[in-house]
């Protein structure tokens, strides 16, 4: 496939994401939930997460954000849903090795995010593609069981 094709195809499928993202809206009875921006941009998200035994049951998002922004997170729920949370925090961090430039050969198993590697030759579109995948990391890695809209500034 040329490589014009395969661009076109990764960005109708960021677009179908963005337009029609999966997971997109609330959850009830979440176990765990955080609010996020990025003040450099003005995306905000809201994750939802139900985590049972150690497992991402469901995830939820709603928000507002760039087509990249929405993309990721549509994409980052379909990565992550049934996984363990181990499993989770390893395929945001390989997410964000990945839009940095540092990705590895297999990205299978982020699935259609891995299209995302792309961002990595716009470092001012890398904070709005890891905005979800922070906000995932830091609904998981919380003391408190539940965080209920904390607002956290991505700034890394």
């Amino acid at each position: 496939m040329a490589l014009s094709k395969l661009d076109n195809l990764y960005r109708q499928v960021i677009l179908d994401h963005s337009s029609h993202p999966h997971h997109h809206g609330l959850l009830d009875g979440s176990t765990n939930q955080i609010e996020m921006n990025n003040p450099t941009c003005g995306d905000v998200i809201q994750l939802q997460l139900l985590v049972k035994a150690g497992v991402i049951e469901d995830l939820r998002f709603d928000g507002s954000g760039c087509s990249i922004s929405t993309a990721s997170a549509s994409m980052m729920t379909d990565a992550v849903i049934g996984k363990k949370v181990e499993d989770a925090l390893t395929l945001s961090e390989e997410f964000s090795q990945m839009v940095q430039g540092n990705e590895k050969e297999d990205l299978d198993e982020l699935g259609d995010a891995a299209m995302l590697s792309g961002v990595a030759k716009f470092p001012a579109r890398i904070k709005c593609a890891t905005l979800a995948w922070k906000a995932l990391d830091q609904a998981l890695t919380e003391k408190q069981e539940t965080t209920v809209a904390k607002q956290l500034h991505c700034e890394d």
